[in-house]
């Protein structure tokens, strides 16, 4: 009986997620409307996301990727590393152009930084002024309107993570973003609800959040098989990220608030 109930709950909850989704494509036009001041959402927008190394585009913003892709949104990838902490920068940075390929972003709007001064090091103090210098331009060249990225806990707490959302809030609070141009941040969660799959939905869908992204099973799908393109970084406890987190199913934003245009501090 035991056995009968839990086949029940799951399925049911299944079948609530596919309308979630089915739904979610209002409720994000919406949003995304309201966070970047666009009449229609599509081609219109032109969204860069920021990473720290080759992998974090599936295993950390594979459904809001593929929610924008969706949509004819133009999205572009800066990754401010190739991920070279074992010598496997070449086959890396082939490893994120094929993941991007199958998440839906052309190699032609992929940019992968080998700066020496920006290491694929937890322990490397990444400048901040160098990584918000080459956010910025970037921003500037693409003519970006909205810029996503991660919290001030990096998701996983690693520092070049938390080092990108340091240069993006220092480029929001001197005023060097374009007006038109909204910045968020996806959010950390605990660690319970990290790795509950997708069962966090009902947290995420009710707690305020200023853009939520959901995919089903096709999405999910595709994110696996984004990651799965990252054959150096597939061990064991990477298969099980895929299979238990929430960041493979659901993204959260938080807007990062920007401060007065063309400050100078001296």
């Amino acid at each position: 009986m035991t056995i009968y109930l839990g086949v029940f709950v799951v399925l049911s909850f299944l079948i609530w997620i596919k309308c979630i989704h089915r739904r979610q494509r209002g409720a994000l036009l919406t949003s995304l409307k309201h966070l970047s001041s666009l009449e229609t959402v599509g081609s219109d927008l032109r969204a860069l996301v920021v990473t720290a190394h080759p992998d974090d585009e599936c295993m950390f913003f594979a459904p809001t990727i593929i929610r924008l892709v969706e949509l004819n949104a133009s999205v572009h990838l800066l990754c401010l590393s190739e991920g070279n902490y074992y010598n496997q920068g070449a086959q890396r940075k082939q490893e994120l152009l094929n993941s991007c390929a199958v998440l839906g972003i052309p190699a032609s709007r992929v940019t992968i930084v080998d700066h020496r001064k920006l290491p694929d090091d937890p322990k490397a103090e990444w400048s901040i002024s160098l990584v918000s210098s080459v956010i910025v331009k970037h921003i500037r060249a693409h003519s970006v309107n909205m810029v996503l990225t991660f919290d001030g806990r990096g998701v996983s707490g690693h520092a070049n993570h938390i080092a990108i959302h340091k240069a993006v809030s220092h480029l929001a609070f001197t005023g060097q973003v374009p007006d038109d141009c909204c910045l968020l941040s996806l959010v950390t969660v605990g660690l319970l609800r990290k790795y509950i799959s997708f069962l966090e939905l009902p947290l995420s869908w009710l707690l305020s959040s200023c853009l939520c992204c959901v995919i089903g099973s096709q999405g999910y799908r595709k994110a696996k098989a984004a990651m799965i393109c990252h054959r150096t970084q597939l061990l064991w406890f990477r298969h099980l990220y895929v299979a238990f987190s929430r960041y493979m199913f659901i993204n959260t934003f938080q807007m990062i608030p920007q401060g007065p245009k063309n400050l100078k501090i001296y």
